[in-house]
This record gives C-alpha cells, sequence and structure tokens, in this order.
C-alpha cells in the first residue's frame, strides 16, 4: 500500500508553489505551476502517489480548489486569520509557506474552514453582487441631492426619486446651470440601471429550484424578507456546521471577542472576525423586525428600558440567528398554529433556537 504525500499550496494570481513532503517530513519534490487549470490538471494526476494537501483561502483559491479536489485524497482551505504559523515567521517566501503548510497537513494541525458548494459560492456571488449595485444606487441618490444643493434649487426630498417628480423637477428649475441638469439626467439613467439589475439578481436567486424551498421556510419567520433569507442561505451554506446558536451569532459578528485567561474572562467590543455581509444584513433586518414580530418587539423593547438602543438592536439580531438556525436546521416552517396556541408554539420555538 501506497503512504500518502502530503502537499501545501501557496497560491497566487500568476503562480502557485507547492512542497511535497512525506509522513516523516522528508521533502519529496518542490516548485510551482502556473496558476492554469490545463497544466494544474496535468500537474496533479500524473502524481505517483495518493496525495492529502491544504492551500490557504485567498481571492484565488477557489476555483483552484475546484480543479485540484477531484484529484486528491483530501484538499482542505485554511483560515487565513489563524495562519500564525504563516504570518508570524521571521522569513517568509513562497517556498517556505509552502512547507508550512504540508507540515500542517501532516500534523493534522491544519486550521481548515468551511468551504461553501461551487453552486452555493456561484450564487453567493450574485447575491454581493447585488450589495455593491444596491450602494451605488445610494451613492446616485446621494449626488442628485447633492446637485441640487449645490445650486441653491427647491426639492421635496421625499419625491426626489420618482420619476414623474423628477422629470417635472428638471423642467421647473430656474438659474441652475445646463451642465448641472445634464448630471441629473446622467445620474438619473445610472440610478434607473442599478435599481433594475439588482432586481434581475433577485428574481435570478429566487427562481433557482435548490434556494427557492430553502428560502421559502426562511421567510416564514416573522420580519424575515428576501433579501435577509437569500443572504443567510447563502452565506451560511450548511447550517449543520454550527453545533449552537451562539456558534452562528459568533459567525454573523453580533458577539463580543472572549480573553478568558487564569480564571478570568474578560469581554471586549463586538469582534472584527465575521462574515461582514451577514452582519449587515441582520443589523438592517433587527431594526425593522419589530414592526412586523410580536415577539422580537416585546424584546427590543425590554433592552430598550436599559437605555442602550445599540444593544437592543443587537438583542434582536441575536433571536434573528436563532430562529434562522432552528428553521434551517429542522427543514421546518416556523408556524403558529391559531391564537389559543401563540404563546406555546413560539415558547416551543424559543426553546429550539436555544
Amino acid at each position: 500500500m501506497n503512504a500518502p504525500h502530503y502537499i501545501g499550496f501557496d497560491v497566487h494570481k500568476k503562480s502557485i508553489s507547492f512542497c511535497v513532503k512525506t509522513a516523516s517530513g522528508e521533502i519529496v519534490e518542490e516548485g510551482s505551476v502556473p496558476a492554469q487549470r490545463r497544466v494544474l490538471r496535468q500537474w496533479a494526476s500524473a502524481r505517483p502517489q495518493p496525495w492529502q494537501g491544504a492551500l490557504e483561502a485567498t481571492l484565488f483559491s477557489g476555483w483552484i480548489y475546484d480543479t485540484l479536489k477531484p484529484y486528491g485524497e483530501r484538499l482542505e482551505m485554511a483560515h487565513p486569520a489563524k495562519m500564525k504559523a504563516i504570518s508570524a515567521a521571521k522569513k517568509k517566501s513562497d517556498t517556505i509557506d509552502a512547507r508550512t503548510i504540508a507540515d500542517l497537513v501532516r500534523c493534522n494541525l491544519l486550521p481548515a474552514c468551511y468551504v461553501a458548494a461551487p453552486r452555493i459560492r456561484e450564487l453567493r456571488r450574485l447575491l454581493r453582487y447585488r450589495s455593491l449595485v444596491v450602494s451605488e444606487a445610494v451613492r446616485m441618490k446621494n449626488k442628485m441631492a447633492g446637485l441640487l444643493m449645490e445650486t441653491g434649487a427647491l426639492y421635496v426630498k421625499e419625491k426626489l426619486h420618482r420619476k414623474k417628480y423628477f422629470a417635472n423637477l428638471l423642467e421647473e428649475l430656474e438659474e441652475v446651470p445646463e451642465s448641472v441638469i445634464d448630471l441629473l439626467r446622467l445620474s438619473r439613467g445610472a440610478l434607473e440601471m442599478f435599481e433594475s439589475t439588482q432586481k434581475r439578481l433577485v428574481r435570478e436567486l429566487l427562481a433557482d429550484p435548490e434556494l427557492a424551498q430553502r428560502v421559502e421556510r426562511l421567510m416564514s419567520i416573522p420580519a424575515v424578507g428576501e433579501i435577509t433569507a437569500l443572504t443567510w442561505a447563502l452565506e451560511v451554506g450548511d447550517p449543520q456546521r454550527f453545533r449552537s446558536g451562539s456558534d452562528a451569532m459568533s459567525y454573523c459578528g453580533l458577539t463580543a471577542a472572549l480573553q478568558s485567561s487564569a480564571g478570568k474572562q474578560q469581554r471586549g467590543p463586538i469582534s472584527k472576525q465575521r462574515n461582514r455581509w451577514l452582519q449587515t444584513t441582520l443589523i438592517e433586518a433587527a431594526k425593522l423586525a419589530p414592526r412586523w414580530n410580536p415577539q422580537l418587539a416585546a424584546l427590543h423593547a425590554r433592552e430598550l428600558e436599559r437605555g442602550h438602543r445599540n444593544r437592543a438592536t443587537l438583542a434582536v439580531a441575536r433571536k434573528l440567528v436563532a430562529y434562522l438556525l432552528a428553521v434551517d436546521k429542522s427543514r421546518q416552517p416556523f408556524q403558529v398554529r391559531g391564537p389559543s396556541s401563540e404563546a406555546r408554539t413560539q415558547q416551543d420555538w424559543a426553546q429550539k433556537a436555544g
């Protein structure tokens, strides 16, 4: 029986450095190959021994992982924030990094991170692009208002971005340079393009057959809409990877950093090690959730009595995570069976949510 080799990959945009080691740590081969799918497949298929490998998670790692995975016994993605063996090294080069990753794989000390399925990553890319489009649309709205304020034009703030009102406003503007009117038309055209693009992206995501049922279950929770459900489903991937609601809340960036030493625990500010897409979406949803969910409204009011609005929003966001995780793991919709059993149903779901 052939003993497996252990390979560390240090990936870059144009090249990939590798180091092949035996179980005893002996270097069998090292070098670099161009970062091209055809070359990678040829290199991986020509390996004489079965192998296990790892690479650090970077912008380029996704397609490299998908290309190499069918050829190895095991291939993992290393968490970049936990690769202290590389980032804290006195000497650092592509060759040394590849050797270090190979050693971590060989000794089973690699801080592996979750890698979503290719289809989930494809859909997640669309959703994140939608966030970019929305932010650009907001910039266009602010620019239009700024142009009007610069020239002293009067307008109704609440109606500015309505199509009919904006068209009438351009015709009624007085003592405004023609260049400003041209810029307003360009900004309006860009705004309409951004809004139509983001709506099309959302329609495509909701129409995906693998995603539709899951999103529908998540939206059965009062105060969870399309964007919140889509963001949760695509950013979390497999909900079973979270052992508890606390782990999920930490992943979403809703808990403080914890330092524990010599029997003493100290909480810091909200940790920056989080999924920022989920954090932003959940905080925005938590600000509106009390309007639609009586239980979340009661929680918000109770926390608000303590005098801190931001903490009340965080408490609602954490409860939303608990509900989302419970529904996602159970694969059952969140339902209230009737007025007489509403309190009991909510209590049952609160217990399931942890």
